[in-house]
């Protein structure tokens, strides 16, 4: 009897042996070389070379972390059993999702290796081994832990907040984009750790890597739909009276709603979402994503594809009404500062050595100190009449330009008399100007005043002298910007 039990012991080893090694062969690390822009002085770049992790899950195609592929200017990939690097390059992308697909160009990488499959949302508690090559290790690593809790997160990569999954298993640098593994199966991609803390880590859940997929098979990536609204919390008793809701009754209150956004013309200031596909929001802003666990109502909308409709139950005027909303608008349209820009040059403009950018998220948080005026913009939306923020960054300091080296950070929603649509529009107003004055006017009505024939003298000397080639970004170097220097 004892030896049956000791060969079936032995049994049990060698399948868990042999499925360790299918998984461990379908784990591959990744060497990027990337440019990596500065947005404070947007002609120049550095290059970065890094390491990180990745799964093969059929179809030569490779599952790993946006951030460990972006601004990526050469890649190679190494299997787990094999010394040799191949050639790797960008399949798709989601920056929002922190999401990417890499295969390589010679497909004889794939020989041999079983791809993983993408499981289902793990339960709390339940176990995982994270598998990956932290800390630039060339050998593999497997760290264990368990499933700490499921709710949504900041996505760091993208500022976007998503379902995200919270493991106490070890992760360091380089383990991103390494799969997260229970019970054979991936169950998240591990994107982000937290510095000082003990073993706190985030996985991209299944649910949203099968989201990517989705919206990736008609070869594009369309992204996450929003409905495009501020909302508060509805918890005060007072307020649900006001608004002339029953004690059953929960829901979230509709504060602002972006002109350019999808809910634009369908919902209102005072609305009240009392749910969402069917779905009960509570009090709190979150809905129940499985029983008795519970997550941002923005679950609900994250399960859609872009161009889907939503429904939505509607309490307006003390009355309940539906509406069908179709979430075909782009997140980068709707906002006035645009989100994080990766895999493309930064859009710059110098004209007699006044420099001026579009404001982008990458620009708001570069740099240690946050500057109040500029951060506050991050929650600012676009309008038909403002689309985008300009910004003058700096001036190098000329004799053309005397009293106006010290500006910096300088925001202008004016430009002769016109007010700044875009930073197109500043571009090509500025060009326009053959001779006088050109006067730029911040909120405050602050001026900063050019002379135009000054500026044209000095252009190209300022240039020289501060060895920059080029007085745009390669966007604005087309037939519709005519050069006026």
């Amino acid at each position: 009897m004892k030896r049956v039990i000791l060969i079936l012991l032995m049994s049990v080893s060698i399948f868990a042996q042999n499925v360790d090694l299918k998984v461990k062969k379908a784990i591959v690390k990744i060497y990027t070389s990337a440019k990596v822009p500065s947005y404070k002085k947007p002609w120049i770049s550095r290059v970065t070379r890094s390491s990180g992790s990745g799964a093969v899950i059929g179809n030569n195609l490779i599952l790993t972390n946006a951030h460990v592929v972006a601004n990526q200017t050469y890649l190679e990939v190494q299997r787990f059993d094999v010394a040799k690097r191949f050639i790797g390059k960008v399949v798709a992308v989601s920056h929002e999702l922190d999401l990417a697909l890499i295969t390589t160009e010679d497909k004889s990488f794939f020989k041999g290796i079983e791809p993983l499959k993408i499981g289902d949302l793990p339960e709390s508690e339940q176990k995982i081994l994270v598998y990956g090559y932290p800390m630039g290790g060339k050998t593999q690593s497997v760290t264990s832990g368990v499933v700490s809790r499921i709710e949504h997160q900041r996505y760091v990569h993208s500022g976007e907040k998503f379902l995200a999954i919270q493991v106490d298993a070890a992760i360091n640098p380089g383990n991103s984009g390494g799969p997260a593994i229970s019970n054979g199966k991936i169950t998240g991609v591990v994107m982000q750790g937290i510095t000082f803390s003990q073993n706190i880590g985030y996985l991209v859940p299944t649910i949203m890597i099968k989201h990517f997929l989705k919206d990736w098979s008609d070869g594009k990536i369309d992204g996450v739909p929003q409905l495009h609204i501020y909302i508060s919390k509805l918890e005060n008793p007072s307020a649900k009276r006001y608004y002339g809701l029953d004690s059953n009754q929960t829901g979230i209150l509709v504060d602002r709603v972006m002109p350019l956004g999808n809910s634009a013309n369908k919902l209102k200031k005072g609305d009240i979402i009392l749910s969402i596909d069917g779905k009960k929001i509570e009090d709190d802003g979150t809905v129940a994503f499985r029983s008795g666990e519970y997550t941002s109502a923005k679950y609900l909308t994250d399960l859609h594809q872009f161009g889907d409709k939503v429904k939505l139950k509607v309490w307006r005027d003390k009355k309940e009404l539906e509406l069908n909303i179709t979430m075909d608008k782009r997140g980068e349209n709707v906002w006035l500062i645009k989100t994080y820009q990766y895999d493309k040059d930064p859009t710059y403009f110098i004209y007699g050595g006044y420099l001026f950018s579009p404001l982008v998220e990458n620009l708001v948080n570069s740099g240690k100190g946050k500057n109040c005026s500029i951060y506050g913009l991050l929650d600012k939306f676009a309008t038909k009449d403002k689309r985008e923020q300009a910004i003058l960054l700096g001036v190098f300091a000329d004799r053309s330009n005397r009293g106006n080296q010290d500006l910096y950070n300088y925001l202008p929603v004016k430009v002769n008399g016109k007010k700044i649509k875009d930073f197109k529009f500043l571009v090509k107003t500025i060009l326009s100007q053959k001779d006088g004055f050109i006067v730029l006017e911040d909120e405050s009505n602050r001026q900063v005043v050019i002379d135009v024939k000054e500026a044209k003298a000095r252009h190209k000397a300022i240039l020289q002298m501060y060895n920059i080639e080029y007085d745009r970004s390669k966007d604005l170097r087309d037939k519709n910007f005519t050069n006026g220097i």
